[in-house]
């Protein structure tokens, strides 16, 4: 085994046993080669094998660090992502049991549901806008197995683009009656607002993060299919959660969203 690929095997077996545990673990850039985001993906791709041999399926991909501010923030200059489990979707306004997502936060997000595959080596935002079926609102809540949030880009990537579980609204509607980057959002916790924003924070437009998305998918050789939900990022800041907590999304023309989370005790699987 190289040096790389021994690396890529302690870093992977680190976050996974803080997910098996439920205790935070260290940051894994210091196992990695700095910098190195293909090791990241590598220890993302080994944890989700891991996820697939106990019977899980992926049900789609999450777009992260959208946002410029972050990702200046972190030190890069592109987008991320990582992959949505079955295990992670949680029906609309169900609860999550507290400690089922690690340092659990939530954003709110516009979520795209193919209905084609996106196979070219470079796409176009018509190409995503023919294949997408439907969209919906949605709400990721991004948990970390890194201790106390402590991530440079290449943690994050390698935890899975710090992905937790997600709710989707239960409502469709077509990309014809909507217009993306200029949709609102007010992201509220207990009935008060604590995070807003638009549809052009996300790349300018989710579409944006969406081709990105598909050409990325299409190097690596596993391109979006028929039937995979895309979240496609934030579109605001995304705020911390509490035991108890019931947060919903409200987005322009899509409706609401509501995550609700269960109290101090409750037993839940680590994600």
């Amino acid at each position: 085994m190289s040096a790389v690929n021994e690396a890529v095997a302690q870093a992977a077996e680190r976050i996974d046993e803080a997910r098996r545990s439920g205790i935070p673990c260290d940051p894994v850039r210091d196992l990695l080669p700095s910098g190195d985001l293909d090791a990241a993906y590598a220890v993302q791709s080994a944890l989700t094998d891991r996820r697939l041999a106990e019977g899980r399926r992926v049900t789609g991909w999450k777009i992260g660090l959208t946002s410029a501010s972050v990702q200046a923030q972190l030190g890069v200059d592109t987008p991320d992502f990582g992959a949505l489990m079955d295990d992670t979707a949680v029906p609309d306004g169900a609860e999550i049991g507290w400690g089922s997502v690690l340092q659990p936060k939530a954003e709110a997000e516009v979520a795209l549901v193919l209905e084609h595959d996106l196979i070219h080596e470079r796409h176009t935002v018509a190409d995503v806008i023919r294949a997408t079926a439907f969209v919906l609102p949605a709400i990721e809540v991004v948990g970390s197995r890194i201790r106390d949030w402590d991530i440079t880009a290449v943690d994050t990537i390698a935890d899975n683009a710090s992905s937790g579980a997600y709710v989707l609204g239960t409502r469709p509607v077509t990309l014809r009656e909507l217009d993306l980057r200029t949709a609102g959002m007010v992201l509220e916790r207990r009935g008060e607002p604590v995070s807003t924003g638009v549809g052009a924070a996300c790349l300018g437009n989710p579409l944006h993060a969406a081709v990105w998305l598909a050409d990325t998918l299409v190097r690596l050789g596993r391109p979006l299919r028929a039937g995979d939900t895309v979240l496609t990022g934030a579109l605001g800041p995304m705020t911390a959660v509490e035991p108890g907590d019931v947060v919903e999304a409200r987005l322009d023309g899509l409706g609401s969203v509501r995550a609700a989370f269960g109290r101090t005790g409750q037993e839940g699987d680590a994600r």
